[in-house]
Order: C-alpha cells, then sequence, then structure tokens
C-alpha cells in the first residue's frame, strides 16, 4: 500500500503539520505503528529539554570540596551529604579517563 502525504495537528502548538509519505515509510521501517503527535519545531523542542538544553537556561552547579583531594569544585548536583563527592578530575581517574577521553577504556 502506497503512502500519502497527511495532514496532522501538533499536540503542543495545536498547528497543522505534513507528515510526508517518505516519513511515513520510514516510521513503519522502524516498526513505529503510530503518527507523530508533534510538528517536528514541538519535536526538537521537546528532544532538547529531554537532554538537558531546554529553554530553563544553564543547569545550576553545587560547589563541593573532594573528599579525595580536598579540591574545590562545583556539580551539576546536589549533594546529600551520604556519600563522598570527587571533584571531576578524581572522578575521571577513578574510572579510567584521561582528560581529553569521553570514553573509560575498552575492557
Amino acid at each position: 500500500m502506497p503512502f500519502a502525504d497527511q495532514t496532522l495537528k501538533c499536540r503542543d502548538c495545536g498547528q497543522d503539520f505534513a507528515w510526508t509519505a517518505d516519513e511515513q515509510e520510514f516510521y513503519k521501517s522502524k516498526g513505529f505503528d503510530n503518527a507523530p503527535v508533534r510538528c517536528p519545531a514541538c519535536r526538537r523542542a521537546k528532544r532538547a529539554q529531554r537532554d538537558g538544553f531546554d529553554s530553563r537556561g544553564p543547569r545550576q552547579m553545587f560547589s563541593i570540596t573532594c573528599a579525595q583531594c580536598g579540591k574545590q569544585d562545583q556539580v551539576p548536583f546536589q549533594p546529600k551529604g551520604d556519600r563522598p563527592v570527587l571533584c571531576g578530575d578524581c572522578y575521571r581517574k577513578g574510572r579510567g579517563i584521561s582528560q581529553g577521553d569521553s570514553q573509560p577504556p575498552a575492557a
């Protein structure tokens, strides 16, 4: 059955948007059964919000004293005091990650 372009209404902004035949074919190839409920702009905004890059501004950072080396640093979570908190350098050393690496070494 060939796909045909459809006009859908965005759940978030209420604007009509086109769901093209190519997009429908892509959705079907990925095994998605439902049509999108958000327009492309609202999908991007929702994804950015989920990934931490939303319009609320920068993340709140909390000052800490490293439990290992005593250095002052900032972390993106509020320490509860029940567990030691490490600075970025000590955390990376403990995980075997060098300054330029983003992944721990393969085992």
